[in-house]
């Protein structure tokens, strides 16, 4: 499985080139769906126009937007209530999965509902996550970003990795993302952890782990 976790998107040539080289193939060649689903759950940025900019490539963080050959949509949500055979064959087909920050709880637990969660270690496919989009791959994400409720009440997310994710850090825009709540959030989670600024992604293949940075970013093994 490949994995290509950001904090928000592919914001420069380093991760961009990392993803190409991922992709093993020029990203006008490569067909891509996207996962909008984590937006509904987190009232920033979803729903509403904001989900509408992510999926039509028009948001300022660079995901949907690449020049991909084919862009389509997968909503989690609506999974459970068509059959498989609509869209399972499709994701098995597909290049890359492009999956939207929000809430990663919410995200964790349409994975699950819809069957995703069961197909992603047998996928082809470069999965690309921003923020929440990354933050689901991780056992837990820290009573920190919880925000919806999920019905098991913790903050258990995928596991499909062995480390946890603190993204967005030092963001002018979220003062209260600093390394100082980085370090307090990695004691609590316990296990390594990394926290990474939107220049930053951590490609991990076949579970070797690399961070790609052209920014900031910390490395906890508490």
């Amino acid at each position: 499985m490949k994995l290509l976790l950001t904090s928000a998107g592919v914001n420069n040539k380093s991760i961009h080139d990392v993803l190409v080289d991922m992709l093993d193939k020029p990203i006008a060649d490569s067909n891509a769906l996207c996962i909008p689903t984590a937006m509904y759950g987190h009232p920033w940025v979803g729903p509403g126009v904001k989900t509408w900019q992510f999926i039509s490539g028009k948001s300022e963080n660079p995901m949907v937007d690449l020049g991909w050959k084919s862009v389509g949509v997968l909503e989690l949500t609506a999974l459970p209530s068509i059959s498989r055979d609509r869209w399972v064959p499709l994701v098995r087909e597909t290049d890359v999965l492009l999956v939207a920050g929000g809430d990663a709880l919410f995200l964790h637990h349409w994975m699950r509902q819809s069957g995703l969660a069961d197909l992603l270690p047998s996928l082809k496919a470069v999965y690309v996550g921003m923020s929440a989009g990354s933050m689901v791959m991780a056992p837990n994400i820290g009573e920190l970003f919880v925000g919806w409720t999920a019905p098991t009440g913790s903050d258990e997310t995928l596991g499909l990795v062995d480390f946890s994710i603190f993204p967005h850090l030092e963001h002018e825009m979220l003062p209260n993302n600093t390394i100082a709540a980085a370090e307090s959030w990695a004691t609590e989670i316990q296990g390594q952890a990394y926290a990474i600024d939107d220049q930053t992604a951590i490609k991990v293949i076949d579970g070797t782990v690399e961070v790609v940075s052209e920014g900031k970013w910390r490395h906890f093994t508490l």
